[in-house]
């Protein structure tokens, strides 16, 4: 990856885990697990939770499980990241997210036995910003697979070469 994409990827990756880390951090220092306020009536909480488990509460107390997948996703993004060469900004970006969510609630599962959340909307299990950075990631890379220029018609890149070749059957 060229320096200066490795930097934007990098800026990225580390925004998001700061952010995550602090946010975490601060919910931390100031909450007792099970305590929620209120930040907009009705629609957003803050609510301290010790999840042991992932996404919607599943695979509770696997951790070394879910550090095991963290790791391998992980390393599956460094080789990406080493080994690919991705023209795609969206691509780079949906991988800086994953990549700082992944390690963002990795870090908690390795030093606290389990992931700070605290973002509470009422309707949806509790969650935090690594959570949002891996969901946002996700989604990015979905959408930059099924409709991203560089997938269309099986061809690496829509201005390929053996697509401009194919012979018009009316000739």
């Amino acid at each position: 990856m060229p320096r200066a994409r490795a930097l934007v990827f990098g800026a990225t990756a580390l925004g998001v885990l700061v952010t995550d880390q602090v946010t975490k951090t601060m919910v931390r220092s100031s909450m007792e697990v099970g305590q929620s306020d209120p930040v907009i009536e009705g629609v957003l909480w803050l609510t301290r939770v010790h999840n042991t488990g992932a996404a919607f509460g599943l695979f509770r107390g696997q951790q070394w499980m879910l550090v095991i997948i963290a790791v391998a996703v992980l390393a599956v993004i460094a080789y990406v990241i080493a080994r690919v060469r991705l023209e795609s900004p969206a691509a780079r970006t949906a991988l800086a997210l994953v990549s700082a969510g992944a390690l963002g609630n990795l870090i908690d599962r390795v030093a606290l036995g389990g992931v700070t959340d605290f973002l509470d909307v009422g309707w949806w299990p509790v969650f935090n910003s690594a959570d949002i950075s891996l969901s946002v990631g996700v989604a990015i890379l979905v959408w930059w697979v099924l409709f991203g220029k560089e997938h269309r018609n099986g061809h690496a890149d829509s201005g390929d070469r053996r697509a401009r070749e194919v012979p018009d059957p009316g000739e």
